[in-house]
């Protein structure tokens, strides 16, 4: 049960927040704990509490999450209590009732002497990523919250950066292929059968061409539904199938790797992702099995992750990341990022160097999508401009043959 109090506190002043506890005696003892006088004490309104209990349990915002991890970690910087941070961060999101609620749950467990680990761990609120958690559950033990807090949050900020770059930058070539088939489906579906009525009333033999577009164009005309029906089945069964068949998605996934420019680019973002997350769980003094484990966790590629995680099991037997990876079968790796692991490994700064490898990664990853975009619009033009131009060709074939007849 949820209950908003509003009362005084130990320094004299007006305060007032919410707390989750089982009952109003609960409330009130929790209260007298905090030393707070309280003048207004009730449970919250179940109707503005339904907003929250549908789908109770959601993802936090990337972008909100890194920003509370670094105004944190100013905080701290600063000389600020966790405790008394928290309740600074809660006031500026008091408008909104599933993070406010998860803020004053945070305050309440700390104030009562938990950790802030076990404090996001027993909230049930917002969805925590795993690596985040653990991260703080390490730098807590090793006094290093400040400075992890700070480096997540410019882990989270720039993984929402390129996700935002890639999504505004496909935008355009998105819209140009949905455009696209638009216009060969009309063609197809509307032009093509108006002029295919005045070769038949001409009665002449059709050049082979003109036919098989004729033919596409009726079977298009006769059957839009039914292919659209199609697609969209075909669409909700391949997501389906990449969301719940870890043999189907594992399949899809070695085949992108395959692909020469697209596989490379895939394998650039996924090492410097797993290079920057490992650099930061490393330096929390997260154990090289499981920092690799839990970088593991956040890649998108199941072939490379699947490399990382068997790659874990055998450090486990005492063999190192770089032979592992080197004589893995799994997946032929970047050699480069091999060699400097075996670096690191043999001079004890492998943080520092997964640190570097993310940044040269990075970099690679940015000039690699700067390329594909620029070469993906002429590209498509191309293909939707043959596709028409092939259309076009042939309804004027039959008018040309007739001319020189």
């Amino acid at each position: 049960m949820l209950f908003k109090y509003k009362g005084i506190d130990s320094k004299g002043e007006k305060i007032k927040g919410k707390m989750d506890v089982s009952n109003l005696q609960e409330a009130k003892t929790k209260l007298k704990l905090k030393k707070i006088l309280y003048t207004h004490i009730e449970e919250e309104d179940l109707l503005s509490l339904s907003k929250i209990n549908i789908n109770r349990v959601s993802k936090i915002n990337v972008v909100i999450l890194s920003q509370i991890s670094r105004d944190l970690s100013i905080y701290l910087k600063a000389g600020i209590s966790l405790v008394q941070a928290i309740k600074l961060i809660s006031h500026r999101y008091e408008k909104n009732n599933r993070l406010g609620i998860f803020l004053d749950r945070l305050y309440s467990s700390l104030v009562e002497g938990k950790s802030l680990y076990t404090a996001i761990e027993q909230q049930d609120i917002l969805e925590i990523p795993t690596f985040y958690k653990q991260s703080i559950k390490v730098s807590e033990n090793s006094s290093l919250l400040e400075v992890v807090l700070h480096e997540l949050s410019i882990f989270l900020k720039e993984q929402d950066r390129i996700k935002k770059q890639m999504s505004s930058s496909m935008a355009y070539p998105v819209f140009i292929f949905f455009v696209s088939v638009l216009m060969v489906g009309f063609m197809l579906s509307v032009i093509v059968p108006k002029i295919t009525s005045i070769f038949i009333r001409m009665d002449n033999e059709l050049p082979a061409i003109t036919s098989l577009v004729i033919n596409i164009g009726d079977f298009f005309s006769n059957n839009y539904l039914q292919i659209i029906l199609l697609f969209m089945i075909s669409l909700v069964s391949f997501s389906l199938c990449m969301k719940y068949s870890r043999a189907f998605k594992y399949s899809i996934h070695t085949f992108l790797l395959k692909i020469p420019f697209l596989g490379s680019l895939i394998e650039l973002n996924e090492l410097s992702r797993f290079s920057y997350m490992n650099s930061i769980l490393i330096r929390s003094g997260v154990p090289i099995v499981q920092s690799i484990n839990m970088s593991a966790d956040i890649l998108k590629s199941a072939v490379i992750q699947a490399l990382f995680k068997e790659a874990s099991n055998k450090i486990v037997e005492g063999e190192k990341l770089s032979t592992v990876l080197k004589n893995s079968d799994i997946f032929k790796i970047d050699t480069s990022f091999i060699h400097a692991i075996a670096v690191g490994e043999e001079t004890s700064e492998l943080s520092n160097i997964l640190n570097n490898l993310a940044l040269l990664y990075s970099e690679s990853s940015k000039e690699k999508i700067s390329i594909f975009l620029t070469l993906l619009e002429p590209i498509m033009m191309l293909i939707v401009g043959s596709i028409i131009g092939f259309i076009v060709l042939a309804m004027l074939l039959p008018i040309f043959s007739m001319n020189l007849g």
